[in-house]
Parts: C-alpha cells; structure tokens; sequence
C-alpha cells in the first residue's frame, strides 16, 4: 500500500493528467515529472496561508515553466485557493480561472503570469530583490517583519533562454540567498532530447554565477528534495539552484520522449498511466479521502504561520510605531499622502533642460515623499538616463535601505525583475536604458501589461537628435512599437513640466508605464502660459490655439517636436495661415477621453499635420485621409543632433512647407 506522501504526489499528477486530456491539449509530461518537487515545497517547506492569500510575508512561488499550468492548477486546487474541480475541468476554456499558462490576476495563488521561457527566472530575481529591499529598510534584530523565500521551478528551456542567464548573473552578483530554484531536468526538448542543443554543464556555470548547487539524483525522492532545500535555505549568501533530475511523463508510455511535452496522453495513454501508478482507472478528477484530508491539514496550519507573523508585527508596532506605519503603508499599497505636492514646478525663465534631465530633478523630489517606495536602477546608464537617487544609496550587500540599483548591461533581466519587484509589491519599481534598447526587454514589456504590473520604464536618448552614436542608437519604430502593446501607457514629453505630469502619471496609473525622454535640451514651457498641467493629464490638448476662432491647421507633436509645432506656429501666423498646436504625450490616455473633448481637440474638418522624430506607422489614424504626418520611415544618420534633425526634415521650413500644402489642398 502507497504511503500518503506518494498518493498526494499521484494526486496532483493525475488531477493535471486529467484535465490536460479533458481540455484535449495541453503540457501533461512536466507535471507527471515535476509533481513531487512541486509538493515538497507546498507541503513541507513553504510557508503560505490559503485562508489569506495576499498575505504579505508568505513565500513566493512561481511556475517558470509556464507550460505545466495544471499542475499548479492542482496544487491550488488541494490546498484550497479557491479553484473548484469544476475549475479544473474547464482547464484552457474560454472565460476560466484555469488558462492555458498561468496568468496573475486570474487565479488566487498565481504570483506571475509565465510561459515565456525565462520570465519566471527574471521575476523571481525582482521578487527577492523585493525582499532584501523591504527587510533592510524595516527589519529589526528582534523583528524580521519582512523574512521569505522565493521559489521556482525552472526548465531546461528557462535555462536555455538568454533572460535566465542576464538574471542569473545578476543575482549571483546580489548574493540573494532567499533565492532558491528547482531546476526540472529532465534532459527532453520538443525537437528531442537536450543533448542536441543544450549540452553545458549547469551546475559549473551556476556556481560561476556564484550560486550554491544542490543536486537530487531521483526525481522522486521527497526526503532527498526537502534535504537539498532545507541545506540550500541555511546558504544567506547565495541563491541556490537544486538541480533534481526527472522523467518527462514519468510512468506514462511516453516517458522520456518529446512527445510527453505539449500533447495530451490519449484514452490509452492515461488507462496506462494509471495502471502502473496503481490509480483507480474508472476515476478522473478523483481526490482519495485521506489525501484531501492530508492537504486540508497542511492547508489549516499556514493560517498559524500568518498569526505567528501578526503577533510579531503587533510587538514591532509597540516597540517602533513610526516605522510600523510606514511598513502598513508599504505593505497595502497606498500612497503617503499629499505625496503629489512634491511634483515640481518648472518656472517660465528656467533654462532649456533636456526631459531625461529633468526627470531626475523629478525622481529626486519625489523620492522624498516616498521614502519607502520608489527604487530601481538602470542598465549600466545611470548617469545618462539620469536616474541616479540621490543620497538614497547603492543596493547591494549591506543592510542598508538602498534604492539605486545597479543592473548592469542586463535590459532583458532588469525588465522582468523590475515586474518580478512590482508583482512582490511594496516598492515602486523603475528600470531605465536608451529607447533604442528597449527591443531587449519587449517580452518583459509585454508581459508588464498583460499582468498590468506597477512598473516605470524610463526610456532615454528618444530620437535621431541624441546625434553622433548614429543610426545604431537613434530610435525610429520604437515609440509605434510600445504604442502597439495593449494595456502600455506611453508617455513622450515636450519639456520639463510635461515631464513632472508624467511623473505624476507615473506613480499614481495602474499599469506600467514608459517614459520617453529626450537627450537634448528643450525649452521649458512657461505654466503660465501653457495649461501643461491639467493637459498631460488627457494625454493630448491644444497647447497654443490659433488667433482665429477657427484654425485652418492643427499641428500635432510629440516630445521635443512640439517646440518645432510652436515655432512653425509663429511663422505660419506671420503668413497669415491660422494655427493650432496641440501637445500630445501620450496616446494610450487620450483615446480615453470623452469622443468630445477629442473632437474638441482635433476637429475632424480641420487638416491636421502629425511631427514625430519617429515611425510615421499608426498617425494616420489622427491626421485622416486629408492630413499629413512628418516622421522617420528610414533609419537615422550619424552627425550632430541639430544636423540630423535639420537634414531629415524636423525644420520650421519643412513643417511650414507641409502645413501650408495641406491648407492649400483643404481650400
């Protein structure tokens, strides 16, 4: 007879079997392999309470091997978070809590929405970047009111992706020792067997990174698994990767084979399985009675681990009541109040001032007023993208509350552990680079909006005007290429103060959002002048309106295109044309306005004239048939900004030339 260990493991094996062949597709191979590891740690190791699934100290999980969503499915399931069996039989259907890779914010217990292979690697880097971050700004001897693990499972494609082995590095390099991965190595691919393709020797290249490597020669070994955690948790200094050695559709006709990957077993298939698992074959979805008391049990006693933790924090709050309420505020989310006052204001007569540098001016002063939230750091540019906080510290080794990290030239891992620190939660998290590298971190970017994480990308060096680095640096389809990601809010300033707004947007929008900020200097427009402040708000709004009641062109610009719109502006009037021009950041936040405030903003029986130092793809959606759009459709040249700029057309003549044939054409 099975002793109850080896029934629960079955248990989860076969609930994923099932509903991977009720669905008719699916990944059944990892789970029949994985299952026992994936128990080890949500029945012995970790701590986590069902009964409050948010709490803030628990131990993160993540499922970086995305593909083998059922079997976390299942795990949820018996430990009671809520997904039903009913859940589980509509496993990759339409509306479900149980899709076909996890998805944060859909199902109770996801921690991250994985599937693209490395992802989960990255986001857990961030989540334990997370931790330390929280622990050293709050912890006390006497008081670890911010102590967890973070743990994985990763496959051997994670492993072969290159964000793993950025992310990897990078937290070596941290010494992150709340870091601990179980790498499923079961040596199949889809194409076959590892061996064609992925031959290194992982343990060596892990202790390169400076990690600590545990190896457990049977993937079925729940002493010898637990063992290898329980040694790698004792291990402060280095994240560990236990290296467990499985079978890809273990004790199915397909074990071993690539064919186990990503196809359901078929009737037969499940009927053998079952066979040589001794499970009762007449039964699907079939938790036995003594299991689902089993996993009730382990389910009831992390509600002692949350209560253990609430009496900690109750002490904490005695002995240090302002800290413990700036943990409360950490902790929930909000925001410190009246924090917006810390918005600078940019006076009329301040100087010309790049937007990245400005922006600085604007992280600093805010930081002030969120003392515990914004941290991050750039991919080895921070004195060019200008996000260096000031006086807050290097996050690093020591236990001081550090902001500024240091992600070395690392955009792919710094993008998702930026999402991983969001998804943890308690900071706001930025990650910065030149626009034009933002290609290297556009899985994370995408992933960053479908989990609509808390995360601020600072993008600099946002047109052919950074100049002499030449076409290699000068972003042309980039600002379209973030604008065709749903649920990304773009926002591309014209000068200081629209920057300070974007800021503001910044902090307070749910979702991620990507600041796109120039290298040259830009005018700053006078707020007495100019209704910056309520316009960037609506993403879009007439910065300067034309002299007549009725303009006969609206200019419509983007960055630092807009002072060219206002100058072009000046010279169109002097001809006697009348002019609009209208400042458009972003505009993700201006298709949500009303129909009549756009409308008011761009008459449609008006020509409109569109100036980007960038892809022309997509602006004809607001000049129309009858407008014009003054863009980039080929790659940059290497010369002085001004020079480019001036030679690729962003002139005063070339716009009025434009403006005044589309006025022309209208009459």
């Amino acid at each position: 007879m099975k002793n109850i260990d080896e029934l629960c493991v079955n248990t989860l094996r076969f609930l994923a079997v099932d509903a991977v062949e009720k669905a008719g597709s699916g990944h059944p191979g990892m789970p029949l392999g994985a299952a026992p590891m994936a128990y080890v740690l949500w029945d012995r190791v970790m701590r986590h309470n069902p009964a409050g699934p948010d709490w803030f100290n628990r131990d993160r999980f993540i499922l970086s091997a995305g593909h083998g969503s059922a079997l976390l499915y299942a795990i949820l399931h018996v430990y009671g978070y809520g997904l039903t069996l009913e859940d589980l039989k509509q496993f990759r259907q339409w509306g479900s809590k149980t899709p076909g890779h996890p998805e944060y914010g859909r199902t109770v217990g996801v921690e991250a929405t994985t599937g693209p292979l490395g992802q989960g690697f990255g986001m857990g880097v961030g989540m334990a970047i997370a931790e330390r971050f929280i622990a050293n700004c709050f912890n006390t001897d006497k008081h670890p009111v911010m102590d967890h693990y973070t743990y994985a499972i990763v496959s051997d494609g994670d492993l072969m992706e290159g964000v793993a082995s950025e992310a990897a590095s990078l937290a070596g390099t941290l010494k992150l020792g709340k870091l601990i991965y179980l790498y499923d190595d079961n040596h199949i691919s889809i194409e076959g067997g590892t061996d064609i393709a992925f031959t290194e020797n992982v343990r060596a290249r892990f202790v390169a990174y400076g990690w600590h490597v545990e190896h457990v020669a049977d993937g079925n070994g729940l002493d010898e698994i637990e063992s290898a955690v329980k040694k790698a948790q004792k291990v402060e200094d280095k994240p560990s990767l236990i290296i467990v050695r499985t079978h890809i559709g273990y004790a199915s006709p397909k074990q071993d084979s690539p064919s186990a990957h990503g196809e359901p077993l078929g009737k037969e298939g499940v009927t053998a399985t079952k066979k040589a698992l001794d499970w009762p074959i007449d039964k699907s979805f079939y938790v036995p009675d003594n299991c689902a008391a089993h996993f009730k049990e382990t389910a009831s006693s992390g509600a002692g681990f949350e209560e253990e933790w609430n009496r900690l924090f109750e002490s904490y709050k005695n002995v240090y009541p302002d800290l413990a309420e700036d943990f409360e505020h950490v902790q929930s989310g909000a925001l410190p109040d009246g924090w917006e006052k810390n918005v600078p204001v940019f006076s009329g007569d301040f100087a010309p001032i790049a937007t990245r540098t400005a922006s600085g001016k604007v992280m600093n002063s805010l930081a002030t007023a969120l003392p515990h939230f914004l941290m991050g750091g750039s991919g080895d540019l921070a004195p060019s993208t200008k996000t260096i906080l000031i006086g807050y510290g290097d996050f690093g080794f020591e236990k001081a509350c550090a902001h500024n990290l240091h992600f070395g030239v690392r955009e792919h891992a710094m993008a998702a552990a930026v999402n991983g620190i969001a998804l943890h939660g308690g900071a706001l998290p930025y990650g910065a680079t030149f626009l034009v590298f933002s290609d290297y971190m556009r899985p994370a970017l995408r992933l960053a909006a479908l989990m609509q994480t808390k995360s601020i990308f600072i993008f600099t060096h946002d047109s052919i005007g950074l100049g002499e680095d030449g076409p290699t640096h000068q972003p042309v389809e980039h600002l379209m290429s973030l604008r065709a990601i749903p649920g990304l809010t773009v926002i591309r300033p014209a000068d200081a103060n629209e920057t300070a707004v974007a800021w503001k947007i910044a902090v307070s929008r749910k979702g991620p959002v990507c600041l796109a900020l120039s290298r040259q200097k830009l005018a700053v427009l006078n707020p007495e002048l100019y209704p910056v402040f309520t316009g960037v708000m609506q993403g879009a709004y007439i910065l300067a309106d034309s002299k007549s009641d009725v303009p006969e062109i609206v200019l419509i610009a983007t960055g630092s295109e807009v002072g060219l719109a206002l100058k072009a502006q000046t010279e169109l009037e002097s001809r006697g044309v009348s002019a609009r021009v209208v400042s458009m950041p972003s505009w993700e936040i201006f298709e949500e306005q009303t129909v009549e405030y756009k409308n008011s903003v761009l008459p449609t029986d008006v020509p409109r004239l569109a100036i980007e130092a960038g892809s022309t793809l997509g602006w004809w959606k607001y000049v129309g048939s009858g407008g014009g759009v003054i863009g980039l459709d080929r790659f940059g040249a290497s010369a002085p900004g001004k020079v480019a700029l001036e030679k690729l057309g962003f002139t005063v003549e070339n716009v009025v030339k434009q403006a005044l044939k589309l006025v022309e054409d209208r009459r």
